[in-house]
């Protein structure tokens, strides 16, 4: 009898230990190229959480890129509806692209889980390039906006409504700037280097270090103020009225479960009030940026509205 009990007993913790590791894996969707700026912050995020203790279990990633994030998430829509324990990284560049790329995909599809992190952009140029401030820049482009190339990220996304921002302050017609995207920032250096961009648009993290080399010479930055370590002026002070910030995030599958995304917004505050987390935004040279559940979502759709309302005024869309 004791030793039909001990068998049972076994079974169950067997049973039990098997579930456990069963759902101790964490896929998340990174909707772009390995080395970007949601695969960083994708793998960045998760590995924090790891290191707090919040979520150790294991972590399947999934490079999908192209069209702002719309090819990632529409794949991501199709295979993960419905189920527990499946994230995607996405942000500010995805609401814009969705419309520049007619994607069937609504964030709304999805839930919102939790926006993490701001990062504002600055805009280089070659060292000895002929643009020496953001007004030589505008200048040329109000004077012959299809002969100044500018890359970036994807079309629609928060680098092109910066420039297009930029394009339409300075009297240019901003539906008619000459943007390229680029599969990614080291892309975008490298066309700076060589000449065949005379300008690029991206996030301090992915600039910085090739301005510090002495590679690329940054123009402006379009946070409100100066950033502190960073001597680099804003679009404000230069007297154009342009702040704008690329936020990241996460969102969970449609349909997710809803005690399991109540979960994950609840490693995500911890995460965001741990010291792991704060030492690696301080690494990245991200700015903290939070926000989770249904006020997340308010969000979305505000700067859904914002973004395609910027579109549509700068006549990069009709």
């Amino acid at each position: 009898m004791k030793l039909k009990s001990n068998l049972i007993k076994g079974l169950l913790i067997s049973s039990l230990f098997l579930s456990a590791s069963v759902q101790a894996q964490v896929n998340v969707m990174l909707p772009a190229n390995p080395g970007g700026g949601w695969d960083g912050t994708g793998r960045q995020t998760m590995a924090a959480m790891n290191k707090a203790g919040i979520y150790t279990g294991t972590v399947n990633y999934t490079n999908r890129g192209g069209a702002g994030g719309t090819i990632g998430l529409a794949e991501f829509k199709n295979k993960a509806n419905g189920k527990p324990d499946e994230l995607a990284v996405f942000g500010a560049i995805t609401v814009g692209s969705i419309t520049m790329n007619n994607s069937p995909i609504k964030l709304d599809d999805f839930k919102p889980m939790a926006r993490l992190t701001a990062e504002y952009l600055v805009l280089a140029v070659r060292p000895d390039s002929p643009y020496k401030t953001l007004a030589d820049l505008a200048k040329a482009l109000k004077e012959n906006p299809g002969a100044v190339p500018v890359g970036g990220g994807s079309a629609g996304g928060v680098d092109h409504v910066a420039l297009a921002l930029l394009a339409k302050a300075g009297g240019a017609d901003a539906g008619k700037i000459n943007y390229i995207p680029q599969a990614g920032g080291t892309e975008t250096i490298t066309g700076i280097v060589n000449g065949t961009l005379a300008a690029g648009i991206s996030g301090v993290s992915e600039f910085q270090q090739f301005a510090e080399m002495g590679r690329v010479k940054i123009l402006g930055i379009t946070s409100a103020e100066r950033m502190e370590g960073f001597d680099v002026p804003t679009f404000k002070e230069q007297g154009f009225d342009i702040e704008l910030a690329n936020w990241r995030g996460f969102l969970g599958a449609p349909n997710m479960p809803e005690d399991n995304y109540r979960e994950w917004i609840g490693r995500f505050e911890q995460l965001n009030d741990s010291d792991e987390w704060k030492e690696t935004m301080k690494t990245q040279g991200w700015e903290p940026f939070f926000l989770t559940g249904e006020a997340f979502g308010e969000f979305i759709q505000a700067e859904t509205e914002r973004i395609n309302g910027v579109l549509k005024d700068t006549g990069l869309i009709k």
